[in-house]
């Protein structure tokens, strides 16, 4: 209990501190082609997707759920009030073929469930070779293509690396979205952290010719000065979201008790419009709960 009690205390004075952005310009994104670590797919039986003028967005680290909850978590995603039915589905910390998640394909499994479209991607291999590192995913009923996994910038503790996954999704003939799902890195500087959030907007400036863009996940902005720079990032390069700072989308419990909530998990948007939206608290498998929305196009 003392050391939940103390690793709170740390987070929490770690939160209350200024730190300032590096001036030295930002270095860019490694690229990795390992081909290994990116997988695309589409199960037997699509989805068809609706109709409507919007777009509904779930956002979701699952913690590298399985079995019976990772079967849960999917039917969530078919059929739940908030976080069903969607059009796109960003989630980070999906494994594969891991032991402690009985060697399954967790993205293959969730696109059968869904009836959707998939891409996954993984980091490269960091020194130490446990299992903690995993994938992020997207799925949609829409097709996915120009598909980018991005390796973050700035290793983690024992060199362990984070990744995005871009994919454009045309809705329509006359309506393309860019979207990445995102995952940073936990212990690094926060300079650092928008760094990574930066290498993911310079891959959207491959794409001019889209002007709608979505960029979600788990940004691990466990300090107040990470929180601030990243809403001035995004909002600097024209995005938008209804999710404010004091929202909460991370727990850290020990004991049964709920001992500090920090917010990580976020929805930008750019050529799009909230409507509707909300975080999914009463969907406990992961440490974190799902964030949704529902957006029409500009």
């Amino acid at each position: 209990m003392r050391c939940s009690l103390l690793f709170a205390c740390v987070l929490t004075l770690a939160s209350s501190l200024r730190f300032d952005i590096d001036p030295s310009p930002f270095p860019a994104a490694s690229p990795n082609d390992d081909a290994a670590l990116l997988e695309t797919g589409s199960p037997p039986k699509l989805t068809v997707p609706s109709t409507s003028d919007e777009l509904k967005i779930v956002s979701y680290n699952i913690r590298w759920r399985s079995g019976e909850e990772l079967h849960e978590i999917i039917e969530r995603l078919r059929s739940d009030a908030e976080v069903g039915g969607a059009q796109i589905i960003g989630l980070q910390e999906v494994d594969r073929r891991k032991r402690r998640t009985g060697y399954t394909n967790t993205a293959r499994l969730i696109a059968e469930g869904l009836g959707m479209n998939y891409a996954w991607a993984a980091p490269p291999q960091s020194e130490d070779s446990t299992e903690e590192e995993t994938g992020v995913a997207l799925f949609s009923p829409y097709p996915l293509t120009e598909i980018s996994r991005i390796v973050l910038p700035h290793p983690g503790p024992r060199g362990r690396r984070r990744v995005a996954l871009g994919a454009t999704i045309k809705i329509a003939p006359d309506r393309a979205v860019r979207v990445y799902t995102v995952h940073s890195e936990t212990r690094i500087e926060v300079w650092q952290k928008i760094d990574q959030l930066r290498a993911v907007l310079d891959d959207l400036k491959r794409y001019p010719q889209i002007t709608r863009y979505i960029v979600l996940g788990d940004f691990n902005t466990t300090e107040v000065a990470a929180l601030k720079e990243t809403r001035r990032l995004f909002a600097q390069a024209g995005f938008l979201t209804p999710f404010d700072e004091d929202q909460p989308t991370w727990r850290f419990t020990a004991m049964g008790l709920r001992l500090l909530e920090l917010k990580l998990d976020w929805i930008w948007l750019h050529g799009l419009s909230p409507q509707a939206w909300g975080i999914a608290r009463r969907i406990n498998y992961s440490d974190h709960w799902p964030l949704w929305i529902r957006a029409k196009f500009d």
